[in-house]
């Protein structure tokens, strides 16, 4: 399957095969926030040749639907229900900040006996001096307990004794480290394989997708005019 994310800076395309685990076949991702409309779709056409596949092989996509900034998250979305349109297979949206803790859980699977670093807090970046934030579990279970959320860092920083989480991963962890006074670990950006770890039970079930929705979590800048001008003639 194909896997997309662009909620983030990272423009992330990738194929995944899902059986009893999650095997990443090939992937592009690139670090540039103004770069997602240009390199989104040439990066699924290198990941598709690595693999030796063709677009028809697919058998379903799953996309990162944020929380991100209203363009970038858009490319990505847009991009996935075309080609899902296209094939006529169906495109399951992710939360982004999943995506990233099944990669930071992931990793501890590896790193950690237990299996099981703790809670963890997934932060990346607002903009406008904010971060898009979650909480997980640690260990086998890493569901989402909290969130997600926009907050200043300064604010989530003050609700951190209450979430009782042990490090943060993602790029406002890195970005906010001072701030938020907590380890941080790996990964900034979601993987191709986080993003379809994070959908894999209902992709395991064959359950139908969700409706493809992004995740903005800030109102519209534009508002209606409460008094609309008169218009002289």
């Amino acid at each position: 399957m194909l896997a997309l994310d662009t909620a983030t800076p990272a423009v992330t395309a990738g194929v995944v095969r899902l059986d009893d685990a999650v095997t990443t076949l090939a992937q592009r991702v690139t670090v540039d926030a103004r770069a997602h409309g240009e390199l989104l779709v040439p990066h699924i056409q290198d990941v598709l040749a690595d693999a030796g596949l063709a677009l028809s092989a697919l058998d379903a996509i799953v996309c990162g639907a944020g929380p991100g900034p209203f363009t970038g998250l858009r490319v990505g979305m847009v991009t996935a229900a075309a080609l899902g349109h296209a094939r006529d297979i169906p495109v399951y949206p992710v939360v982004t900040l999943d995506a990233i803790a099944a990669d930071a859980i992931a990793a501890d699977a590896v790193a950690e006996t237990d299996a099981d670093a703790g809670p963890l807090l997934v932060a990346t970046d607002a903009r406008r001096r904010e971060v898009y934030w979650a909480r997980y579990l640690g260990g086998p279970d890493g569901r989402r307990t909290d969130g997600p959320h926009v907050e200043k860092p300064a604010a989530l920083a003050e609700k951190l004794p209450g979430l009782g989480v042990r490090r943060v991963a993602g790029q406002g962890g890195v970005m906010y480290a001072e701030v938020l006074g907590l380890p941080v670990v790996r990964p900034e950006f979601p993987s191709p394989a986080g993003l379809v770890t994070a959908g894999a039970e209902a992709l395991r079930a064959g359950e139908p997708p969700a409706p493809l929705t992004p995740l903005y979590l800030r109102r519209p800048d534009a508002v209606e005019l409460a008094h609309p001008k008169k218009v002289l003639r």
